[in-house]
């Protein structure tokens, strides 16, 4: 039984927290679509598209009317579109695009990701002739969003992917300069993705996923912000458990919205994503609640330390109000979509080091970010290789989404509208890292994770040591080393060795 109170706590959370079900994001798989003639290949993933996500943006509106929470986008993902053209030349591609488009204006839908591929280790023809068509493509369309993943912790990073990116990124902004570069911002590089994130740029369609999935991305940050004011003098473990308590009411209602959708639709129930993904409205931001916590402004020293505990104690407090967290999930800070970030990298408290610093304990990378639309691809390329490294030397997802802005330098700013916002110009260093970017090659995955030491006395003042480490799924032992009297007195390296 609802207490009266927690409806009434509901009810102000939607009416004066921005609290709300950020997307309802319909996946949909096009294996069985796939087709070596491109004209067949769009006329049946046009159909599939249309014919599954027909009814989701009446479904939303109807759920919303009726439960009073606002559903503020619905979407579609779909399998990676490299994985399904097949020998596709760069005008195929760029055909399969418009196709997309047109199938997301049919639905009514405002986005539709999986213009995707996944070349963490290499790239076949289809995938680099999909990132070779990004600048016509998202020039050529407005719903289309596109997620390149170049890395993960256990294939390493594809640095020639990398630098290709940067390129392509250039031209992106080059070709929608008129709409301040606007194609980059529907353009994100991954290392680490997730197959089952329902927040675009990034979102697409897993291979191991089911042929239709119903993801629901939840966001609340201007009720975290809230309910840390109503607590000025709680010590940091109590912030943190008030934050977990209120992650676990959003979520839970997350979790409500999207077993009704599933249900009225007739779809399996996917994942709840408890993002906190902020706006430009005022009171939903992620930087004003790193702002309740204690600082003067976001950006400051401790700016990582709250970003950390912040995403720590929302995925705990999610993890326990769904049978299905996942996605993202955690904070979001994009500059662009968050108005308490905006006012610090105007004020330069907030720069491009120390996002990438807050990276390492967000949920996602450096997102939304504008630089001088004259920098050049290899320094594009040297900060995504940046963002990228932290995700695979930490096994998390990061990204990247950067917009230099052709025509603006430090001191202009781009302006997008709606959720995707404006944000400052902020300044990159001038140094120049093409040599490091033209090497190319892949940089190797990090070296197995040391599980623990395992030491045996052999007598007073002698020790034996053997490291343990897990390799390729399997425990063994890397090498043996013999301690006398505090001095290193022998050392091997051991072969097929099974650890004990």
């Amino acid at each position: 039984m609802l207490r009266r109170s927690e409806i009434l706590e509901t009810i102000k959370m939607i009416d004066e927290q921005h609290l709300d079900i950020r997307t309802i994001t319909m996946g949909i798989s096009l294996l069985d679509c796939v087709d070596r003639d491109v004209d067949a290949f769009c006329d049946r993933i046009y159909k599939k598209i249309t014919t599954l996500a027909g009814n989701l943006v009446q479904t939303g509106d109807e759920i919303a009317r009726t439960y009073g929470i606002p559903i503020i986008n619905k979407r579609v993902s779909v399998t990676p579109i490299a994985l399904v053209t097949p020998g596709y030349s760069v005008e195929d591609m760029v055909k399969v695009a418009k196709t997309l488009e047109r199938a997301a204006i049919t639905c009514g839908i405002n986005f539709v990701g999986g213009y995707s591929a996944l070349v963490h280790k290499a790239a076949t023809p289809s995938d680099l002739n999909l990132i070779r068509s990004l600048p016509i493509a998202l020039k050529e369309t407005s719903r289309v969003c596109s997620s390149i993943n170049v890395a993960t912790t256990k294939a390493g990073i594809n640095l020639d992917a990398i630098d290709l990116m940067g390129k392509i990124i250039r031209e992106c902004a080059e070709v929608t300069a008129e709409e301040d570069s606007i194609g980059c911002a529907k353009l994100v590089v991954f290392a680490n993705v997730p197959e089952d994130n329902p927040f675009m740029a990034g979102a697409f369609h897993g291979v191991g996923e089911g042929d239709c999935v119903i993801n629901v991305g939840v966001s609340g940050p201007g009720v975290v912000s809230s309910a840390i004011r109503k607590h000025p003098e709680a010590n940091i473990t109590e912030v943190a458990d008030i934050v977990k308590k209120t992650a676990f009411k959003i979520t839970r209602m997350g979790q409500m919205v999207a077993n009704e959708a599933c249900r009225r639709l007739n779809v399996p129930f996917g994942i709840v994503d408890l993002s906190l993904a902020p706006t430009p409205a005022v009171g939903d931001s992620v930087a004003h609640i790193l702002e309740e916590m204690g600082l003067e402004r976001c950006g400051t020293h401790g700016t990582t330390a709250c970003l950390a505990l912040l995403n720590d104690a929302v995925k705990k407090g999610g993890t326990m109000a769904s049978s299905h967290v996942g996605g993202l999930s955690g904070a979001f800070i994009p500059v662009s979509e968050d108005a308490g970030m905006i006012e610090a990298a105007e004020i330069g408290t907030l720069t491009l080091d120390k996002l990438e610093a807050m990276t390492a304990v967000c949920s996602v990378g450096l997102d939304m970010i504008a630089i001088p639309g004259d920098t050049p691809a290899s320094t594009i390329s040297a900060i995504i290789a940046d963002e990228i490294s932290i995700g695979v030397i930490n096994n998390k997802t990061t990204a990247v989404r950067i917009i230099p802005a052709i025509g603006k330098d430090v001191g202009d700013s781009v302006s997008f509208g709606g959720l995707l916002g404006e944000a400052p110009i902020m300044p990159v260093h001038r140094e120049s890292s093409e040599k490091f970017i033209s090497r190319g090659g892949r940089n190797p995955c990090p070296d197995p994770f040391f599980e623990k030491l395992k030491v045996n006395k052999k007598e007073d003042g002698i020790y034996e040591s053997t490291v343990i480490a897990e390799c390729l799924g399997k425990r063994c032992a890397l090498f043996l080393f013999r301690i006398r009297r505090g001095m290193l007195d022998v050392w091997h390296p051991l072969r097929s060795v099974a650890a004990g």
